[in-house]
């Protein structure tokens, strides 16, 4: 276990709505706390499906940012940092890095880790609705070079940062995200009280994640498809989102009504994972992908993308779960035909997802912070 190199610590999110990165910094705050360190959790709007699941020992603290967004969280956050003043803030799904112009204006010397929790070449290419979408990748190559370190959720998105900053990648420091925790392990082995998981039903794939465009869970549904069409199998998506209607359009067109499920959000999808006879992920670009190292740790058999970023990581390019390429339903679905015809090796599973246990992720965190106090002092600017 490394040693506290500090007393307080702060985590930055924007709010706390229901994804994945989301939940990884909470299980950090989570994982700070239980060392001792003073632990604030900082949002800029206090709001979303996480507002309920504070860790113990975290401070929620409320910036009550408003519009506009930007402006008024960098300030919010300048004022934070100068009355607080923590040790080091760690700063994720921030973009734009409010964090790290926030620390400037408060002329603090607090230490700003950004951490990066998604491929951002991607992201951006995903979604360039309005000027400011197209903005953002000048913002990222100016302002990233502000924080005093770097880290990035896979090697994947390592490489992608290092590209649009001219940062050298060496200086990306890679964590992977902490996403096994007692909780988590617990709530795998609660029941689930849905008739498709009764013994002698037809297994059930299992997707998670939110109901987008990233997620792409219209691929999956043509997956499940032709899996139908060999053998009687379910499909569940849990989650909420935007292409809701859309992919209930695309089940009905399918005539799969009796065999897709789309219940929403669940506060345990972990019981979900351990009682599915296979977890699939259908993602077009990921940082990490938390789900993947979620199922592994309900001792699930995996079948992923092998999209940027994270799952080749996570499944070690296939040796704890079979990778296919992105956009191609005919893959995924030989690939879960396979998983279904093999024996399950729950074990080798839950032992490799120890590796993404909160414990061990705080200690590397905690490095992070050791190895900046060793180097020579900055000025806050």
């Amino acid at each position: 276990m490394t040693m506290n190199p500090v007393s307080s610590v702060s985590v930055f999110l924007p709010a706390l709505a229901g994804g994945g990165a989301e939940r990884a910094m909470m299980h950090l705050a989570q994982g700070f706390a239980e060392r001792g360190l003073k632990t604030d959790l900082v949002v800029a709007e206090a709001e979303g499906a996480y507002l309920s699941k504070i860790p113990a020992g975290v401070r929620l603290v409320d910036l009550q940012a408003r519009s506009p967004v930007v402006v008024s969280k960098t300030f919010a956050l300048q004022r934070y940092l100068q009355r607080e003043q923590p040790e080091a803030l760690f700063s994720a799904l921030d973009i734009v890095s409010s964090a790290t112009l926030a620390r400037r204006l408060a002329g603090v010397p607090t230490q700003v880790v950004m951490c990066v929790q998604t491929n951002l070449s991607q992201q951006f290419r995903d979604h360039q609705p309005h000027t400011f979408g197209r903005v953002r990748p000048q913002l990222v190559r100016l302002m990233y070079p502000w924080a005093d370190a770097l880290v990035a959720a896979s090697a994947g998105v390592a490489a992608d940062v290092a590209r649009m900053t001219h940062i050298p990648q060496d200086r990306v420091r890679v964590i992977y995200n902490p996403v096994v925790t007692p909780e988590v392990l617990a709530k795998t082995q609660e029941p689930v009280e849905h008739p498709w998981f009764a013994p002698g039903e037809p297994p059930v794939l299992l997707g998670v994640g939110r109901l987008v465009s990233q997620k792409d869970f219209p691929t999956l549904i043509r997956a499940f498809a032709r899996v139908r069409k060999e053998r009687p199998a379910r499909l569940m998506i849990l989650g909420e989102g935007e292409d809701r209607l859309q992919l209930e359009a695309l089940v009905r067109s399918l005539n799969l009504e009796a065999d897709v499920a789309l219940p929403g959000f669940a506060e345990n999808p972990y019981a979900y994972m351990a009682q599915a006879s296979v977890f699939v992920l259908s993602s077009i670009f990921e940082g990490f992908g938390n789900v993947v190292a979620e199922a592994l740790a309900a001792g699930t058999p995996v079948v992923s993308t092998d999209c940027e970023s994270g799952p080749a990581e996570i499944l070690e390019n296939g040796r704890y779960g079979r990778l296919t390429p992105t956009r191609d339903p005919e893959a995924i679905a030989r690939a879960v035909l396979q998983t279904l015809d093999e024996p399950r090796n729950s074990p080798e599973l839950i032992a490799r997802a120890q590796s993404f246990s909160v414990a061990n992720i705080t200690d590397q965190y905690l490095q992070v912070l050791a190895d900046l106090l060793t180097q020579p002092t900055r000025q806050a600017s």
